[in-house]
């Protein structure tokens, strides 16, 4: 689990204040990170361009071409005139030893994008994103120094300076960190981050429901009842998946003479042993306002998913004291509006999840959410966390029933809200990245047979 920041300016200056370190000796590091990476990576006379921009970032890529000069076929385009105190520092520095300049970009190993970074904050003007074409249709192998210019640089690898910033884990730009590591900027980052709301959840944090008592039966690893409603096979998914995952027992709760597999039971009211509850998928028209209300006048922990957001009893729904819900971006937009909190499209959301999961959390401080998408946001008052493992392959009918079950599951057998939401999610992902087949091939069925590997 690693910390996620809007910002390390701040972090940057409690090195000056508070450990003696100069803005040169932190840009002499992180120049020093990328050099040591492209070493280890290619061989001495590799040809590597340097795209720099005017500012801080461009003074980072300057600082990196005399590091590389001699060793390396090393030059630097500048998208833009240095122009910050660094960069002029950075440039004169250059200028001393001879770094070569290139008016034009050209097919090289290595291309470095140093244009703009997280400090940037101006227009990105017609010509950067030009510039950004360019770099993109360049044949290499692709660095981004700290962030990729503008979010549409399209990286094999970022190299960040100091800590993981949380803008670099918003859908849109998935597509274009590549492989991501973090540079030290002259103390270990344990020294340089302070602790942040905001985590970064790591495959290794997940917590399995292992059985580690021997003297166990069916009745202490929780019974599960799920609504099964219009669309009844995803509820059976829901429910095939909470069954794999450890539930002791699980039923589906219905009105309606359905087959169903053997291993689950079945049900017109809510058994007396259930310890949690799931509603919502494939939920539809199937239940009565009334049959709605009987099923959920209880206080059992409860994950709610699709069509209940849809319901106007999705509002006393978020009153209860443990819920988790799911909702994709469709739906949490709905979601925003019905409670008031915002009224925004698709578009804008995915543009600024982490600000309307804070609002909306602020708002329904018991509530814990699963907002679903390329990095999955989990988040319960004021805690944060990004699962950033999710795949294409789960772009799939069912694969959020899945979800459900797997947080249903863990409710059941006693975690808390939280913590059956990060370790379902992290789950979720975990069984995606280990699916063997090609990503268009996965589906529900897939994901569940794969419990069994974890």
């Amino acid at each position: 689990m690693q910390n996620l920041y809007d910002e390390v300016g701040s972090l940057d200056a409690r090195c000056y204040r508070d450990f003696f370190l100069s803005e040169d000796i932190l840009m002499e590091h992180a120049a020093s990170g990328i050099s040591d990476f492209i070493r280890a990576k290619f061989a001495k006379n590799s040809k590597v361009i340097i795209a720099c921009g005017s500012g801080n970032n461009g003074a980072d890529g300057i600082a990196l071409a005399r590091l590389l000069h001699v060793d390396y076929e090393v030059s630097v385009f500048y998208a833009k005139k240095p122009k910050s105190k660094m960069a002029l520092l950075q440039y004169k520095r250059a200028k001393s030893i001879n770094v070569k300049e290139c008016q034009k970009l050209q097919e090289c190993d290595v291309l470095v994008d140093a244009v703009v970074g997280t400090g940037f904050c101006g227009e990105f003007y017609d010509y950067l994103k030009d510039t950004m074409t360019e770099l993109n249709s360049v044949k290499a192998y692709k660095i981004a120094c700290d962030i990729p210019s503008g979010g549409v640089f399209k990286a094999d690898a970022t190299l960040t300076m100091g800590a993981l910033k949380k803008s670099m884990f918003l859908d849109g730009v998935k597509d274009f960190l590549g492989e991501i590591k973090v540079l030290d900027l002259g103390v270990s980052r344990e020294v340089y981050e302070i602790d942040s709301n905001w985590k970064l959840l790591d495959l290794s944090d997940l917590n399995l429901p292992f059985r580690a008592k021997k003297d166990s039966h069916k009745g202490i690893y929780g019974h599960l009842a799920l609504a099964c409603g219009e669309k009844s096979g995803a509820s059976i998914m829901s429910a095939l998946t909470a069954l794999k995952f450890g539930s002791g027992l699980v039923t589906l709760v219905g009105f309606e003479d359905i087959k169903i597999p053997h291993t689950i039971m079945y049900s017109h009211t809510i058994p007396k042993s259930t310890t949690a509850l799931a509603v919502g998928m494939g939920l539809g028209d199937e239940f009565s306002s009334m049959e709605l209300d009987k099923f959920l006048d209880n206080n059992f922990p409860l994950v709610a998913d699709a069509d209940i957001f849809n319901m106007p009893i999705i509002l006393d729904i978020l009153k209860r004291k443990n819920v988790v819900i799911t909702p994709h971006a469709k739906e949490f937009v709905s979601l925003l509006k019905k409670t008031n909190t915002a009224d925004i499209s698709v578009e804008e959301l995915q543009a600024n999840r982490f600000k309307y999961a804070e609002e909306f959390c602020n708002n329904y401080p018991d509530v814990t959410l699963i907002l679903k998408g390329a990095n999955v946001i989990i988040a319960k008052g004021n805690e944060f966390y990004i699962n950033p493992h999710g795949t294409s392959a789960l772009a799939k009918g069912g694969s959020g029933d899945v979800l459900s079950g797997l947080v249903g599951a863990l409710l059941a057998q006693g975690y808390e809200c939280l913590d059956a939401a990060i370790n379902a999610s992290l789950t979720h992902t975990k069984l995606a990245l280990n699916y063997g087949g090609a990503d268009f091939s996965l589906t529900p069925d897939d994901l569940i047979e794969g419990i069994g590997k974890l």
